[in-house]
């Protein structure tokens, strides 16, 4: 079962003009898994990155778990290409789906983890159908669209709703959580149930126009605050 603590930093909150050395010194710091925001200015009001920066980073010579967290709509489309850039996870929104059992199957197949991503007014009860094809649930604790939001609280009700889940089914899927993550918070949000803790601003924004290093102070609060959990 999956029960360590991973740290997950989004890149959507990195320095992109110099994005290969951010994630590398994330990385070093002690991070788990890097975690990547798709926007495509439809199913949310944003735009950002694709599977060429996916690529690029493979190239770059990253070797850690890269986590996709596709906000698109249609989802299936770009499956592929992220697959092949070397995608390790690939998450979608059960909304932008019209058939999310083949979504999940198509990921899948293309060699990569599945999972589904919930908004903060997304009910679980998808995870009726196809909690046996998830390999990770990401809830989200802000609205998607944009980093630098605030926890939503009512979060962690569901957290603590999609922990019985998993625990209930015995099966090895990871529960993630992306929004408004910090030190001040990520104990809480652990002792809810998450184990994949995805944090952006907390970690990139904190860090700018600083030494790297601070990276590591950083990282070694959060998994302070993390040991600190019941």
């Amino acid at each position: 079962m999956a029960n360590d603590n991973l740290i997950a930093p989004s890149i959507l909150s990195a320095d992109f003009a110099r994005l290969g050395e951010e994630v590398d010194n994330v990385l070093a710091a002690g991070a788990d898994i890097v975690h990547f925001d798709v926007m495509d200015n439809h199913y949310v009001p944003n735009l950002t990155i694709g599977p060429l920066v996916c690529d690029a980073l493979r190239k770059h010579g990253v070797t850690a778990p890269i986590d996709v967290h596709l906000m698109v709509s249609p989802v299936d489309r770009i499956v592929g290409d992220f697959a092949e850039a070397g995608a390790t996870y690939i998450t979608f929104h059960p909304e932008a789906s019209q058939h999310i059992d083949r979504t999940l199957q198509l990921i899948r197949g293309a060699g990569c983890k599945s999972g589904l991503v919930f908004n903060p007014a997304t009910p679980l009860s998808y995870l009726d159908y196809e909690l046996e094809n998830v390999d990770m649930v990401l809830l989200m604790s802000v609205n998607p669209g944009f980093g630098g939001q605030s926890f939503i609280p009512s979060a962690l009700d569901k957290l603590r709703q999609a922990r019985k889940i998993i625990d209930d089914s015995g099966l090895d899927i990871r529960l993630e959580i992306d929004g408004g993550v910090k030190a001040n918070n990520i104990r809480e949000i652990k002792e809810a149930g998450a184990d994949t803790f995805v944090a952006g601003s907390a970690i990139f924004g904190a860090a700018k126009d600083s030494d790297p290093n601070r990276y590591d102070s950083i990282i070694q609060e959060f998994r302070a605050e993390l040991a600190k959990a019941e």
